[in-house]
């Protein structure tokens, strides 16, 4: 059984239209608390950021925040970071993203913008790859999602998506069912998360 002791959670450093999504992010981040799982995210302490940030540490968890030093003033305020467990600050984008995929055992994309769309495809495409089996979960909140599932499914259908075994993402309404979903993936998954070493030295 592979075992979750940290999951990372991709959103918008924006609330959003509708109080829906901040509420996802208290709910989505109590629960990885509840758990006694660690939070990995971007760091921000606005829009969704912060509300996944502040729903885990208020559930008494701990939150990892990874940032790049050029949005440190735009994502967050350098006084709303010190209440982070952990602060890493990065050089660049490209940091963070390798930071955040090694120190979580788990991925979730709640709803956000072209930031978010682009990390946990970067996240899917890795699973393609084989460079990981980790559990990969489109937390489905108001149907946000439903235009992205409906092109990967489009993608398949049209024979782009050959590997389609190896990308098999979980969709979840409600966020509070989110970390349970992951539980259960990773119990039913004996393949080990780090993805299969002859394939992984192919890249």
């Amino acid at each position: 059984m592979n075992k979750i002791r940290s999951i990372c959670v991709y959103c918008g450093s924006s609330p959003g239209r509708d109080e829906v999504y901040i509420k996802a992010g208290h709910l989505l981040g109590h629960s990885i608390a509840k758990a006694g799982v660690r939070l990995v995210y971007g760091g921000g302490t606005k829009g969704i950021m912060g509300a996944v940030a502040d729903g885990a540490r208020r559930a008494g968890g701990k939150v990892t925040g990874i940032i790049p030093r050029f949005l440190m003033n735009k994502e967050a305020t350098e006084s709303a970071l010190t209440r982070l467990d952990e602060l890493i600050v990065t050089d660049n984008m490209h940091e963070r993203k390798h930071l955040m995929f090694e120190k979580s055992d788990a991925f979730v994309a709640l709803p956000g913008g072209i930031g978010t769309v682009e990390e946990i495809v970067e996240i899917m495409t890795w699973a393609q790859l084989g460079h990981h089996r980790k559990p990969i979960v489109f937390a489905n909140v108001k149907g946000f999602w439903d235009p992205m599932l409906t092109l990967l499914d489009h993608m398949k259908t049209e024979g782009f998506v050959h590997t389609s075994h190896l990308v098999q993402p979980l969709v979840v309404d409600q966020p509070e069912a989110v970390v349970s979903a992951i539980m259960v993936a990773a119990g039913a998954d004996s393949t080990p998360t780090e993805g299969v070493q002859s394939v992984i030295d192919k890249m």
